[in-house]
């Protein structure tokens, strides 16, 4: 056996037998060279083959570490069952593979790190998001696509700025994105609403409102919508497609969550517009880590010179864009977003599980939802959905009030508890939702 081969089969023979511990230091280049009685340029080789697979990682003037394959248990267990937070779990953030791609970046960038850089973006992380977007039918040329700090602040812009078709009203689902209506309302921008259900949206109503409203655009959340979780099927993203040409309105399509479905069959709406009346928003932080702060947001030409423009609050860390920009090359988010995603479909499957159980009485009305995070526990009226959510609270399960995703002017709400698994662990479902029952039912009776 070759000395290149016989490096990489001892490596491996000693990690299968744990005597290569997860965040160990490796011999550096020299003293391998030494053991193996061998060359410093075969070592060298073989670390950088081993680097290849994301077996080992490099620091700069440190020396080579063993990359951690399962992320260890993140913080005490408090007893607390959360199904209020809509972070990533905290036990599957990629932290040594993240950790990997920034010290890349810094070793590949240097003194490129420390500049102002292009306000669009990094134009390897945007040329690098062409091929990455293509992947979900979004398929968009380089200078089309601006990286923005998170996608609240693209948003922000969207808001604020003129579009083409002169109008200024902004229509928005009932119930919606909380920070994003609470940002709406606090900035005065007109704002008009359509309800939006488990089952789906009037399709008449919102023509109705296309034609005659003075909308300059609609913000929708077409997959895993946040905080009913469920998605829109191929007949409702046509239409909203078809009306947008129609009656020259642009949609605002935030997918920040299109990344944990089932891709095959689950287009978003811009895989329908043929217009160019579609601004696709694209956010990292719930697959990644939110700490990122890095989102994309993919622009029709005629709105490009406006919202670069309006857009005067600066671009994403260069470091965070150059890191990811590695991530997504070598594979690792694709990777990472096949572990996450069948993480939160099994807890979904158990959620439902735990539902079937314990809602014998019919209480809860559960809307079908299979993947992402999110789902919908409709009360009865009589409920004061208040006092069951401070209830919950008193034991050690958090939930989240629906009145919380609607603008304050708008009455015709459902009564629901919005339900997130992203940070409850599969053994807490169970008695978490046995818990929300309960407290449902004592609501019934007070």
């Amino acid at each position: 056996m070759k000395k290149y081969a016989a490096i990489l089969a001892d490596f491996e023979q000693k990690r299968a037998a744990g005597e290569l511990r997860p965040g160990q230091k490796l011999p550096s280049v020299r003293q391998a060279a030494d053991m193996y009685g061998c060359s410093i340029s075969t070592v060298t080789r073989a670390y950088a083959e081993l680097e290849k697979r994301h077996a080992i990682y490099s620091i700069p003037q440190s020396g080579y570490y063993i990359v951690e394959d399962e992320e260890q248990e993140a913080g005490l267990d408090d007893g607390v069952i959360d199904f209020a937070s809509s972070s990533p779990d905290l036990n599957v953030f990629p932290y040594r593979d993240f950790q990997h791609c920034l010290n890349k970046a810094i070793d590949t960038y240097k003194y490129h790190l420390f500049t102002y850089g292009d306000p669009k973006g990094l134009s390897a992380l945007r040329e690098t998001l062409v091929k990455h977007l293509a992947d979900d039918q979004v398929f968009a040329k380089t200078q089309q696509i601006a990286v923005t700090p998170g996608i609240q602040q693209a948003l922000h812009t969207l808001a604020k700025m003129p579009f083409p078709n002169g109008r200024s009203v902004i229509l928005v689902e009932q119930p919606s994105y909380n920070l994003y209506l609470k940002f709406l309302e606090a900035e005065n921008v007109p704002v008009k609403s359509i309800a939006r259900t488990a089952e789906s949206i009037d399709l008449q109503r919102l023509e109705e409102l296309f034609r005659d409203g003075d909308i300059k655009c609609f913000y929708t959340m077409s997959r895993h919508h946040n905080p009913l979780g469920t998605s829109y099927g191929v007949r409702e993203k046509k239409t909203i497609a078809r009306l947008a040409a129609k009656y020259d309105v642009y949609v605002l399509e935030d997918d920040y969550m299109g990344d944990l479905g089932d891709r095959r069959g689950f287009e978003p709406i811009f895989a329908y517009d043929q217009s160019r009346h579609v601004v696709y928003l694209k956010s990292f932080s719930k697959i990644i880590f939110p700490g990122l702060r890095i989102g994309a947001v993919v622009l029709p030409e005629p709105l490009l010179d406006r919202f670069h423009t309006y857009n005067q609050q600066g671009g994403a860390a260069l470091l965070s864009q150059a890191a990811l920009d590695i991530y997504i090359k070598n594979g690792m988010y694709e990777r990472h977003r096949e572990k996450i995603y069948r993480q939160y479909e099994a807890r979904v499957e158990t959620l439902h599980d735990a539902v079937k159980m314990y809602n014998d009485a019919g209480l809860l009305e559960v809307a079908d939802v299979r993947s992402g995070i999110y789902t919908q526990f409709k009360v009865p009226q009589a409920v004061n959905l208040e006092r069951v959510v401070d209830q919950l609270k008193r034991r050690g399960v958090l939930v989240n009030s629906g009145k919380l995703f609607y603008l304050s002017t708008y009455l015709q709400r459902e009564k629901f508890l919005r339900i997130s698994i992203s940070r409850a662990r599969p053994e807490q479902i169970h008695e978490g939702v046995k818990a929300v029952i309960e407290e449902v039912k004592r609501g019934m009776n007070a």
